[in-house]
């Protein structure tokens, strides 16, 4: 409704109006005009007489009553819910029929006693106690499902996993092959950055051919599988927690496993498997974009060629430094898979669900690859790799 229409309703229409009565000692809320949502509902009167003291009921006059929308039930709920608070009793039998059966509907179940004190004084030593919990049960199903997964590929080496191996190869191009375009553009440009930076601080001192041996290393032993765990978490894993966890809102994963087919062999085994296969081989692929998108700022800042560039490269990078990168990559696939498939096994049965199972997929993720980062880097340097 345009605001022409809407002036000359307000000035020609009857408003919603409602006062306050008293009456045999009881409240009587009389309610006259039009109400709708087009025009803004009266002020609530107060319920108690001026001495303060509370009625001992509350009734409603709607004899005068116009036109009305969802506007009038949500005025009765919140005055309804005053004088509930009140302890005062409530009739509905002047109220209109539709409205009298929304409002009895509202309140038809009444809130557990204590629930808003709990809601309210809990204090940020309950919260604390509550995350502590939280990330306890997380392990704990975090743990059963690799043991269920550990137990699925001991079948799978004893030849006895039901799986499809067409699974497997859908799920590698899904994993590998459309990935290559993000893996492609973010390590391009993080190599750039990288070299920027290097080409920056280094050429002070003279240095600045050694923007390749620290583009090198740090693509090849720390960034490239690290950014390219990141971007399967948010990619590849969630997809995995959306899928799974659809087919469990769908009841798919029930009528399997009714039908004897073990879930985890059928659906969570063959995303595992690509995804570990694929994340070194995207891992290498994303270390030599980087490794170019770096030499493209060394060579248009620096006064090298591309031989001296491409030699520089190589003599920094050791195998030491390519198989341990190749390592954390499959250690992060592997950590992808099993963050983005467990929450999509244990997701709930509704829409909202599957939204929070895929959040969840990709912090979990991203959180397990930061950690277990940080844990190879330590046993690296403790090995001298």
């Amino acid at each position: 409704m345009n605001n022409e229409a809407r002036n000359i309703r307000d000035s020609t229409g009857n408003p919603a109006a409602a006062s306050l009565e008293q009456r045999d000692g009881a409240a009587i809320v009389v309610l006259s005009g039009d109400w709708d949502l087009e025009c803004a509902p009266p002020p609530p009167p107060t319920v108690t007489d001026p001495s303060g003291a509370a009625p001992a009921a509350l009734r409603f006059d709607c004899t005068q009553l116009g036109t009305w929308d969802s506007a009038l039930p949500v005025y009765l709920m919140n005055l309804v819910q005053d004088a509930r608070a009140g302890g005062i009793d409530v009739d509905y039998d002047g109220l209109p029929e539709g409205a009298q059966r929304l409002v009895r509907l509202a309140f038809a179940v009444d809130e557990p006693e204590g629930a808003s004190r709990a809601r309210t004084q809990g204090g940020w030593l309950r919260d604390v106690g509550e995350a502590c919990l939280n990330i306890y049960a997380l392990a704990t199903e975090l743990l059963r499902f690799v043991g269920e997964l550990v137990l699925s590929l001991q079948r799978l080496v004893r030849g006895k996993a039901g799986f499809q191996r067409a699974d497997v190869m859908v799920a590698i191009q899904e994993a590998g092959a459309e990935a290559f375009p993000i893996v492609s553009l973010i390590s391009f440009l993080i190599g750039m950055i990288f070299a920027f930076v290097g080409v920056m601080q280094l050429e002070a001192f003279g240095a600045g051919i050694y923007t390749a041996d620290l583009v090198a290393v740090a693509m090849v032993r720390e960034m490239a599988p690290i950014m390219t765990g990141i971007m399967m978490a948010g990619r590849t894993g969630a997809g995995y927690a959306a899928h799974l966890g659809t087919m469990k809102v769908n009841e798919e994963i029930d009528a399997l496993t009714t039908l004897g087919i073990n879930p985890i062999d059928f659906l969570v085994l063959p995303r595992v498997l690509a995804l570990v296969i694929m994340m070194p081989l995207l891992t290498l692929y994303g270390s030599l974009m980087g490794i170019i998108g770096g030499m493209v700022v060394g060579l248009s800042m620096l006064d090298a060629s591309f031989v001296q560039y491409a030699v520089q490269t190589e003599n920094a990078v050791g195998l030491n430094s390519l198989f341990g990168g190749l390592f954390k990559a499959l250690v992060y696939g592997f950590l992808v898979a099993v963050a983005g498939c467990q929450q999509g096994i244990a997701c709930g049965s509704s829409a909202m669900a599957v939204g929070q199972a895929t959040t969840r997929a990709v912090v979990n993720g991203i959180v397990m690859i930061v950690i277990s980062a940080s844990i190879l880097t330590i046993i690296y340097i403790n090995l001298e790799i």
